[in-house]
């Protein structure tokens, strides 16, 4: 029975594409080309109604947590950073005042929430350590481990992750990669210093996913029903992570969720289980870290947790050419305000929000979900259509910039 639990959430929002796609002007400087591509009025829409219903409520609600025990660790991409700058003072304040509390730890992100790492990977450890240099400037604190983009990991990103100096990296504890291991220990590969975690994806998903689920067998949820769960997962600590929108996004208000975890700290303390943040579980377990191979072919926490809820379509696939050929040109234009446009739009919510063309079931639902309301009047063929235009009309713009 583990004694200790390690809870995670991200903090992400993405920077929405304009559709239909707008024609651009030769010549356009990159300011003005960002305002062809992006519909910051959208990104404003969306973020401001999300602060509403989750973010400032469950801000309150972790400080309170925190007062009572729990322990908590935090990512943040630069893409949610930037829209609270513009839109968000009181929710970046409030996201500072959290991250300040001693039972906090602050953990890397990919900055743009990018797939970067599957284009060039020298500099996605240039991006990474980017974002762990922003990341301590702006929340004033120390920065040792990392997640990547939608948890994502493999082989040669773990290798990356120990090249930029991280201590501690984040996966998700799929029994296609965890094989006859369970996701309750802490591993390591190939004796490099790197630890991972792995995330227990069927605990976190009750939460996550299955909360307000009238038809799931295991509804209502009750943090007392939870926390024996979790006494019950075996091993030595159970690593738990989390969207932060989880919590009055996902699952609204009335669900019962800000009720739920208001009385979960209790329910851990009565069962004698332990909060610890990622490096606290890093430094009491090292001595006790397993070897963990890592695939070749990415993990992450998505669907069934592979790629190919990402690049499971025809729609998707046609996408992630379209960024191939852009990083390559922007690189050729040697102007850095138009490569910073293309790692814009290598943002993997791209992907994730066209997972749904050609397919149906609870992932497609998902996906949909996200997808912006202001699309769907388009209808699904010529959201397709008009989300590739824009690639192409970006790409045939830096015709300009070419010397």
């Amino acid at each position: 029975m583990p004694n200790d639990l390690v809870v995670y959430t991200v903090v992400h929002q993405p920077r929405r594409v304009k559709l239909p796609a707008q024609p651009i002007p030769e010549g356009i400087s990159a300011e003005d080309l960002e305002k062809c591509i992006f519909d910051e009025r959208i990104n404003r829409f969306y973020f401001e109604k999300v602060s509403r219903t989750c973010y400032l409520p469950a801000i309150t609600m972790f400080k309170s947590m925190l007062e009572k025990g729990f322990k908590l660790s935090i990512g943040f991409s630069f893409s949610f950073i930037r829209q609270a700058e513009m839109w968000g003072q009181d929710v970046l304040q409030g996201f500072k005042e959290l991250v300040s509390h001693p039972n906090v730890e602050l953990v890397c992100v990919e900055p743009y929430h990018s797939f970067i790492f599957l284009f060039d990977i020298e500099m996605f450890i240039e991006r990474m350590q980017w974002a762990r240099n922003y990341l301590e400037k702006t929340f004033g604190k120390k920065v040792n481990v990392t997640d990547t983009t939608e948890m994502y990991l493999s082989n040669d990103v773990y290798f990356a992750l120990n090249k930029a100096g991280f201590t501690g990296v984040l996966m998700d504890g799929r029994p296609w990669v965890m094989g006859w291991r369970d996701p309750t220990h802490l591993y390591n590969h190939a004796d490099k210093s790197l630890k991972v975690l792995t995330r227990h994806y069927q605990l976190s998903d009750d939460v996550g996913y299955r909360f307000s689920n009238t038809g799931w067998s295991g509804w209502p949820l009750l943090a007392n029903s939870y926390a024996h769960w979790l006494k019950e997962a075996g091993g030595d600590f159970v690593f738990i992570g989390w969207d932060f929108e989880t919590f009055g996004e996902h699952h609204r208000e009335d669900s019962g969720i800000f009720w739920f975890m208001g009385s979960f700290p209790e329910e851990l303390s009565w069962r004698n289980i332990n909060c610890l943040t990622i490096s606290e579980a890093i430094e009491k377990y090292k001595n006790t870290t397993y070897d963990l191979p890592l695939p070749e072919f990415g993990s992450t926490w998505a669907g069934s947790g592979g790629m190919e809820f990402f690049l499971g379509n025809s729609a998707q696939l046609a996408i992630y050419q379209l960024m191939h050929n852009l990083l390559s040109k922007a690189r050729l234009t040697n102007k850095p305000e138009l490569l910073d446009i293309a790692l814009w739009l290598l943002q993997s919510d791209n992907l994730h929000l066209i997972q749904w063309y050609g397919k149906y079931g609870d992932e497609a639902e998902v996906s949909a979900y996200f997808t912006p309301k202001e699309w769907w009047h388009l209808g699904p063929d010529r959201i397709i259509w008009e989300q590739q235009q824009v690639y192409k009309n970006v790409i045939q713009a830096l015709d300009y910039h070419v010397s």
